[in-house]
């Protein structure tokens, strides 16, 4: 037996014992962290595993320790940045921790389909479950979710029953509007997200309550769908008022929309009008002009998730609520007036 070559068949534990010259249970042992073994020996071992290129059975592995090495995912069926960018910032650290992930997509986030989600990730033999829950209708089928499951949510507003880790949505929009306040401007219009994403809920209210600490009066809030159609949409409406200074537009890529919709209407940005978005996608730094919006960490949002997901599946109690801070990032789109 030399090297990696086994006559083409995949090394077993009994091969990685014999060039060992151990027990094929000490093996196991140090293969699973089921015992104490000798550093010496447990180096031994681990040289003939790394030698004979030896990748343990998952599902006999399962069986010893009662432990898959899987985590389940439920997520909305999107390729919007936030939503599709949660995902991988939680598959990147259950990916560091050793963890292989299983998703499961849901068209409509209602109580039925969460419940269904659930069930076919436990089929499948999941350690713990997250769910990407930015709907305010997810947020409400947690509430049926089981006790039994190891469950986190992303999202899923301030009365979920289950640990709930997110972006400080308020604050990014405080910061946001505030900056435009200090800019000189009376006020601040908003371009709004869907009214049943708790994101969009988030960001309209801390913009609304921003403005009333400040004796600013409110303008009516114009409505998008997150596409940058529906900002084009916005934009081409708010074209017409003739006292608007400033925009806080809830995503970057209803802001992308707005501004060709100001530019075709003759509004120069920033010299007539300030604008902002929120999410910072990678092409908002190229917008034209580089637009000023809020950044959201997902990848420490990934690994807040993560550790609070092992908390619950080694029995331990988690926080209740876990909030990432936002970062305001200012370009030109709101140069000095």
């Amino acid at each position: 037996m030399t090297g990696g070559s086994l006559s083409g068949r995949h090394a077993s534990l009994t091969d990685v014992a014999e060039l060992a010259g151990v027990s094929h249970m000490t093996v196991s042992r140090v293969i699973n962290g089921t015992g104490p073994v000798r550093a010496e020996t447990r180096a031994r071992v681990l040289a003939a595993v790394q030698k004979l290129d030896y990748r343990p059975n998952s599902a006999a592995r399962a069986l010893v320790t009662g432990k898959t090495g899987i985590l389940g995912v439920i997520a909305l069926d999107s390729t919007l940045y936030g939503p599709a960018s949660t995902l991988y910032g939680i598959e990147n650290a259950a990916r560091e921790a050793g963890y292989s992930v299983t998703i499961t997509s849901v068209s409509a986030p209602n109580r039925t389909a969460i419940a269904d989600a659930i069930e076919t990730l436990r089929r499948q033999a999941v350690e713990g479950i997250v769910v990407i829950a930015p709907h305010a209708a997810a947020g409400k089928a947690l509430a049926c979710a089981p006790q039994d499951m190891p469950l986190v949510a992303v999202g899923g507003g301030e009365h979920a029953p289950i640990p709930v880790i997110a972006v400080d949505q308020y604050d990014g929009a405080r910061r946001v509007t505030e900056h435009l306040l200090a800019l000189g401007h009376r006020t601040v219009w908003h371009v709004a997200g869907p009214t049943d994403w708790l994101e969009a809920q988030d960001r309209e209210r801390a913009w609304r309550e921003t403005l009333k600490r400040h004796g600013a009066k409110a303008p009516r809030v114009v409505r998008g769908d997150w596409s940058s159609r529906s900002g084009y949409e916005a934009g081409r409406s708010l074209a017409a008022e003739k006292d608007l200074t400033a925009v806080f537009v809830a995503n970057d890529q209803m802001a992308l929309g707005l501004l060709r919709a100001f530019s075709e209407a003759g509004l120069i940005v920033p010299k007539d009008v300030h604008v902002a978005g929120f999410d910072d996608v990678p092409e908002a730094a190229y917008f034209s002009p580089p637009l000023t919006t809020v950044r959201q960490d997902f990848i420490e949002v990934g690994r807040r998730t993560f550790r609070q997901l092992a908390e619950r599946i080694a029995g331990r109690p988690p926080q209740v609520r876990d909030l990432v801070q936002a970062e305001l990032i200012v370009r030109e789109s709101t140069g000095p007036r």
